[in-house]
């Protein structure tokens, strides 16, 4: 049976104190660096943010706050979140497998995939990874859990990749990373200094 995104999975995940394991604190503390190190790279403020399994939108109201103007496109295949958020919290239905056909208008400054890639197949995460890549004007945050990680909360349908699987498809799609979860693609990764690769 397909896991459900539905109704009681995100009161349990993200608002049971029994399950939560991410709290606000630390989604804020995450928004912050992602927002932070694109501005870095882009020596300007962020303007465009896409957020794939971007859940109920979570990071949209943080986003918001740093970056009144900013435009905010969230991508789930959650039907409930689509539904009852689409709307008031600019989330459309899709997959990131489907992230290539869904006639995004890019590049985006922020690309935000966190906590997604460690549950979905390999040939989706690869043409997943692939259109980030594509879609990608500024930084990448693509929080992602290997199997040498000890990990809390949803353990349902997560695939235990190693860490070097992970480099492969990040390498494939053409991804640097730079740490922290933070990667630029083909378009910025000429400006990164030798260090700054971190090879």
């Amino acid at each position: 049976m397909a896991k459900r995104y539905d109704g009681a999975y995100f009161e349990r995940w993200y608002r049971d104190p029994r399950y939560t394991v991410v709290h606000r604190g630390v989604v804020q503390r995450r928004v912050r660096l992602a927002v932070a190190a694109a501005e870095y790279l882009l020596e300007r403020k962020i303007r465009t943010v896409l957020d794939v399994g971007c859940g109920e939108a979570q990071w949209r109201g943080l986003l918001r706050r740093l970056r009144p103007g900013v435009r905010y496109v969230g991508v789930d295949s959650s039907e409930y979140a689509v539904r009852r958020y689409g709307r008031r919290r600019d989330i459309r239905g899709g997959s990131l497998g489907e992230l290539g056909r869904l006639g995004l208008q890019g590049p985006f400054d922020l690309i935000v995939c966190s906590d997604v890639l460690h549950y979905l197949p390999t040939p989706e995460v690869r043409r997943g990874l692939a259109a980030i890549a594509r879609l990608l004007g500024g930084l990448a945050f693509l929080e992602v859990f290997a199997a040498e990680d000890e990990t809390e909360g949803d353990q349902e349908a997560f695939r235990r990749r190693s860490a070097a699987a992970y480099r492969r498809l990040f390498r494939e799609a053409g991804l640097v990373p730079l740490g922290l979860h933070c990667y630029v693609g083909p378009g910025l990764s000429e400006v990164l200094t030798a260090f700054e690769r971190g090879r």
